[in-house]
This record gives structure tokens, sequence and C-alpha cells, in this order.
């Protein structure tokens, strides 16, 4: 479903369910009830709910956009230690060098042609990638170098492929959602309970009063949306993008 369908349908149903509750109140409420005659106590409650409750929001969007950040450092970091390791090995014979990088170029294609659309539609890395990675450690950690100056860019080489290995895991990691269920359940349980307060200061079918109780239950709507949005770091709204492996390895996408 498109994200702007979802959208559509989440503040349609906001404004229809403000609209159906208010119809049915009036049409139950007393003929002498007087809308102005609200407790205090509840004007006081509504208030701090809200307040909370946009806390609250507030918290979580910044929860997921922080958490797809450090989605896109993970990418950044592979990429980065992979560059390095292409770069690192023009110190080995001609023939282990080629090997090295045509196996780092052969990985980041997999990466940015095949492995990107598997974390989107599915939210997990492949099997291929890791078989692919396995490759390029082997082809290190198994060559013994043969002067002072390759031996002292072994261990360096070695750092990069944990690096890498260790960014991959962090991206895996990072595919799924980032909100637990029970933080979800809170969060639409508060939107509930925020915007039924509305309907404890009787509020009646005027003009002025549909208008901004359906902006309310639109925004509250919309800020669900968007936290929902951000919640997959690769596969909805401003996601993480692949550009770290298309920036230092120009043409793996072809």
């Amino acid at each position: 479903m498109s994200e702007w369908l979802v959208l559509a349908v989440a503040i349609a149903a906001a404004i229809a369910v403000v609209l159906l509750i208010t119809f049915v109140r009036d049409r139950r409420a007393p003929e002498d009830e007087d809308p102005s005659d609200t407790p205090d106590v509840i004007e006081y409650m509504t208030m701090w709910i809200g307040v909370v409750y946009a806390i609250v929001l507030g918290l979580a969007i910044a929860g997921v956009w922080e958490a797809r950040g450090v989605a896109q450092d993970h990418v950044s970091t592979e990429a980065h230690a992979l560059h390095e390791i292409s770069e690192r090995v023009r110190v080995y014979p001609p023939d282990v060098r080629d090997r090295i990088r045509d196996d780092v170029n052969a990985y980041v294609g997999h990466v940015v042609k095949t492995e990107w659309k598997e974390m989107s539609d599915n939210g997990k890395v492949t099997e291929r990638g890791d078989q692919l990675l396995d490759r390029i450690r082997a082809d290190v950690t198994d060559y013994e170098p043969k002067t002072d100056f390759q031996a002292q860019a072994y261990q360096p080489l070695l750092d990069q492929v944990t690096t890498a290995d260790q960014a991959r895991t962090a991206r895996a990691d990072s595919t799924g959602p980032t909100m637990p269920g029970v933080v979800w359940f809170g969060l639409i349980a508060g939107g509930m309970i925020t915007v039924g307060m509305i309907f404890a200061l009787q509020i009646r079918r005027t003009p002025r009063e549909l208008i901004l109780a359906g902006l309310f239950s639109t925004l509250i709507a919309f800020l669900l949306f968007l936290i929902w949005d951000f919640d997959a770091p690769y596969s909805r709204g401003i996601t993480a993008t692949a550009d770290p492996f298309l920036t230092l390895f120009p043409g793996a996408d072809r």
C-alpha cells in the first residue's frame, strides 16, 4: 500500500471518528445540557493529558529519526571499510591484489543491486552477501606477507575486514522496525484517550468546534503516520540509502 494512501486513510478515519462521535453524542445529549458546564478538573486533566502525550510523541519521533541516522552510519562505515581494503591491498602482488579487489567489487555490487531490495521488501540481508564477505575475509587472512611492507599492511587490512563485518551485522539488525509493539500500543491508546478527552468537554456541532476537533485529530494521525513511516530505516519514508557505496565504488549499480 502506498505511504500517501496510508496517510490519507489515517486522516480520513480520524476525522470520520470525530464527526461520528460528535453527531451521536449530540443526538443523545439531554436538551437542557449546558456545554459550558464542564468541571474544572476535566479541563485540567485534558490539558495535562495533551501535554504528556505531546512529549511522548516528540520522543518517539526523535527516536525513530535517530535510528534512521544510525542506520545510515552503518552503511557509511561498511562502505568506507571496504574501500580501505580495496586501496590498501595495492602493496600486495598483482594477482592477490586483483583477486581481493574483484571480490570487494562483487560484494558491493551485490549489496547495491540485490541485497538493498531484499532489505526494503523483506527486512533482511541475503545469505549470498554473507558468502561474499566471507570470501573477502578469506582472501585477506589467508595471504602470507612476503615483505616487511606487506606485513605492515596486513593487520590494518584485518581490522578493516572486522569493521566491515561489524557494520554489516549492525545493518542487518537495523532492517526491521525500531519501535517495539508495546510502544505502538501506548502511542495508539494515548492518541485515542487524548482525542476522547475532547468529548469530555461537551463539544457541540458548531462549525468552529468541529473544525478544531478535526484538525486536532488530523494532527495526531499525521504524527503517528510520521513515526510509522520512519520506523523502518531501509524500507519507508526518508530511508537510509546506498549512496556511500555508490560514491566510493562508482558503477557498482551497473
